[in-house]
């Protein structure tokens, strides 16, 4: 009896969103704080602005699971009904990709306004200050650069472990003990990193019969750096 060879497929990559699925230390700890005092927001309003990675989006969905708030990335604004979309709390994802883009610029310009003025709160998220932000309507520009920040800091070291390991978590690896402590002696420091790592960490042990173990970490980062 011939027996048929199993191939290792790809699992899908499901990233938890939970709160408890979020790591606070002192990296972002007084972001977080911001957030959870959201009813209390200078006019109403708040922008979380941190790396790639940084986890913006997770805290967006644990801010909107409490608010009730609708998540939407900014440049989708233009096609959507912006007075109703203001009776409710909103997340904005990733304001600096409609600067340049006056429609876009012109409905959250419009839904800033509404929102503030039906006292429904907004927030916003970036990777930069809203100073950096080519925007084209000096209006929409002082209202942002005029709206506190919470910013997520690159991570320390208990920031870090966690994040590489949710992230592996995420892909459905589970890698030996040893894997991670060394990732975090010898990997540059940054969620971006993180987030590179652990996609070829996933690719690498697919169908590999030892795993994730600390000689494929050191093969994954000496690749990576050689690629810069």
């Amino acid at each position: 009896m011939i027996m048929a060879r199993q191939l290792p497929l790809p699992l899908p990559v499901r990233a938890a969103l939970g709160r408890g699925d979020y790591f606070v230390s002192s990296s972002n700890s007084l972001a977080v704080a911001m957030l959870d005092g959201w009813q209390s927001w200078p006019g109403g309003k708040l922008l979380l602005v941190g790396p790639p990675g940084s986890g913006k989006t997770h805290l967006a969905h644990v801010w909107a699971a409490e608010s009730g708030a609708t998540i939407l990335p900014a440049t989708a604004l233009p096609d959507l009904p912006i007075p109703d979309l203001a009776v409710g709390p909103s997340c904005i994802e990733n304001v600096p990709q409609i600067a340049g883009n006056r429609p876009a610029e012109e409905a959250l310009f419009h839904l800033h306004n509404l929102a503030l003025a039906q006292r429904q709160p907004l927030l916003l998220s970036a990777e930069t200050a809203p100073r950096h932000w080519p925007l084209l309507l000096p209006d929409l520009k002082s209202r942002m650069e005029g709206t506190q920040t919470a910013t997520l800091r690159e991570p320390d070291d208990a920031l870090l472990a966690a994040v590489l390991a949710k992230l592996l978590a995420d892909r459905h690896c589970i890698p030996a003990p040893d894997v991670i402590p060394y990732l975090l002696r010898q990997m540059p420091r940054s969620f971006a990193m993180a987030q590179r790592v652990a996609a070829e960490l996933d690719a690498r042990a697919l169908g590999r019969a030892k795993g994730i173990t600390r000689a494929l970490a050191r093969d994954v980062l000496l690749s990576l750096d050689r690629r810069g």
